[in-house]
């Protein structure tokens, strides 16, 4: 469903993503992690196209992301960090706008929008304006903008930055009904970007941890929590062996 080949970005002398290469099977829910400024955010603009790789390329269902771009965008629901918001639009009007720019066809708008705020918990505020609503209700409105087209693929950065405790088991929960859906909702393939590592044991099967732009795990969680340790063990001890190695390089 989504395979990036040897994605690299510079910036002039700044290598900010090296030669990273991962697969995401149809329905996988996949934590993507770093420390800050790993590279995570810079890889996941360029899964969705917002930013052009320069080496490398990725493949998004069936779409390269060179030869394809329009195929590939269409085939991913995006959340940024902030979400991609208008504040003085209600939240039924702006996910109608949003369904037009993702040339959701005319007649079947109407059901993609009653889908999305169905999905997301956002049924009632229908009418309300998205400045007026709470952080969290934002945040659900941010997830729905991603899934009125009916993706099979959704990236999410950082989905649960700012939240209390209460918004983010919510927001949880409603990333886990995404990829694992009832009553016949369509099931979504997710990657989702953060720093927050309960939040991966919560609700992904597989981690993918970069640091100074490499790749450096992709396994399952289980097969990294099997003996017992903690995702934060992990974590500390895939970063802290990483920087030993550049240093016995240097």
């Amino acid at each position: 469903m989504i395979e990036a080949r040897g994605l690299s970005k510079r910036y002039g002398d700044l290598l900010a993503v090296d030669d990273v290469s991962f697969v995401v099977q149809e329905g996988e829910v996949v934590g993507f992690l770093g420390p800050n400024g790993a590279g995570k955010t810079t890889t996941m603009r360029m899964l969705t196209g917002y930013l052009p790789p320069s080496d490398g390329t990725a493949v998004i269902g069936d779409a390269d992301i060179f030869e394809q771009p329009i195929a590939a965008r269409r085939a991913v629901g995006y959340l940024p960090e902030t979400p991609p918001l208008y504040p003085e639009m209600d939240v039924q009007g702006f996910l109608r706008f949003v369904a037009r720019l993702h040339d959701v066809p005319r007649r079947e708008i109407r059901d993609a929008v009653d889908r999305a705020l169905e999905r997301c918990g956002l049924a009632d505020v229908r009418r309300r304006v998205i400045g007026a609503l709470s952080k969290g209700y934002r945040q659900r409105v941010g997830v729905a903008q991603a899934i009125v087209h009916a993706p099979p693929v959704l990236v999410l950065d950082e989905p649960t930055v700012g939240l209390d405790p209460i918004q983010i088991r919510e927001i949880r929960g409603l990333i886990a009904e995404l990829a694992a859906p009832r009553d016949g909702e369509p099931a979504h393939t997710v990657v989702l970007s953060t720093h927050i590592l309960p939040e991966v044991e919560a609700i992904c099967q597989r981690v993918i941890l970069i640091n100074r732009g490499r790749k450096v795990v992709d396994r399952p969680l289980a097969e990294l929590t099997a003996d017992g340790a903690r995702l934060e063990d992990v974590f500390a001890r895939a970063t802290a062996r990483d920087a030993d190695a550049e240093e016995a390089e240097a």
